[in-house]
């Protein structure tokens, strides 16, 4: 079967995309919605929830996802007011320095809360709609270049994410004879809102010498990936983390000299 132009479309899918007000999110539901799909923005900010959903005209439902009742009532009114959705997209996260010896149960418990709970709350709840209806699927988890490397500062959130990446080929073997698909994106460093929020004045130089493509990445980039994954472009394509992170992954260390240009491996 040759491969058609229309196969990127995604007109008559319903998408829901969490934490979707700003960032990575929003730039996530604007591709969808650019390729046709009618998006729902489930979102726990009241403000970016709703100027997100006026602005690219999704369905903004204002909701928690840690919370199993309100992932319960977010689905059931994407649903009624749109359709079952058949694509899902599970953005949202949290983050906050949280040393080793200093991290505490609270800590632990809020950060695997925000960034890996709530993925199976949602996968589990959208998927079974899915089935029940016997309609095919695509699950995006975004998690993050910190779940396939260490993270000094940071072991609860890494852990999370590193949860989110194991959780995607698993929930993707139980999903596919489903035809349900479920795959992660990976970004590195990316320019959102919260970045800007905790680097106010720009990055450092040294920031994008870590990234071998030499610069952060932008929302648009990791949309682009979205879209796909949703897309028919990537129907055979399950269980996969793609790394949208400039070359990060494959450097493994490696990093451009910023007098020299060249590569070096760790520090002079």
């Amino acid at each position: 079967m040759a491969i058609d132009t229309s196969d990127i479309l995604l007109n008559g899918r319903v998408a829901v995309v969490t934490g979707g007000g700003e960032g990575i999110g929003r730039g996530v539901a604007e591709g969808l919605a650019a390729f046709g799909a009618s998006v729902a923005i489930w979102e726990s900010n009241v403000e970016t929830c709703t100027s997100t959903a006026e602005a690219i005209g999704a369905l903004g439902i204002v909701t928690d996802v840690r919370d199993s009742g309100q992932v319960d009532a977010a689905l059931a009114r994407t649903a009624t007011e749109l359709g079952t959705p058949s694509i899902l997209v599970n953005n949202a996260g949290g983050v906050f320095n949280s040393p080793l010896l200093d991290t505490t149960e609270n800590g632990w418990d809020a950060l695997y809360k925000s960034n890996l709970r709530h993925v199976l709350l949602c996968t589990q709840r959208v998927a079974r709609r899915l089935v029940d209806a016997g309609q095919p699927g695509s699950v995006i988890n975004v998690t993050s270049i910190e779940g396939a490397r260490a993270a000094p500062g940071y072991a609860a959130y890494a852990a999370a994410k590193a949860g989110v990446i194991n959780y995607t080929k698993t929930a993707a073997l139980e999903l596919a004879p489903h035809n349900i698909r479920v795959n992660a994106l990976a970004p590195d460093l990316t320019m959102t809102e919260g970045l800007l929020r905790m680097s106010p004045n720009g990055l450092s130089p040294s920031a994008s010498h870590m990234i071998p493509m030499g610069r952060p990445g932008h929302v648009d980039e990791m949309a682009g990936a979205a879209v796909f994954l949703a897309s028919d472009m990537s129907s055979y394509i399950t269980g996969q983390t793609i790394h949208v992170d400039g070359g990060t992954q494959a450097a493994s260390g490696w990093y451009h000299n910023p007098q020299t240009g060249g590569y070096q491996l760790g520090p002079d």
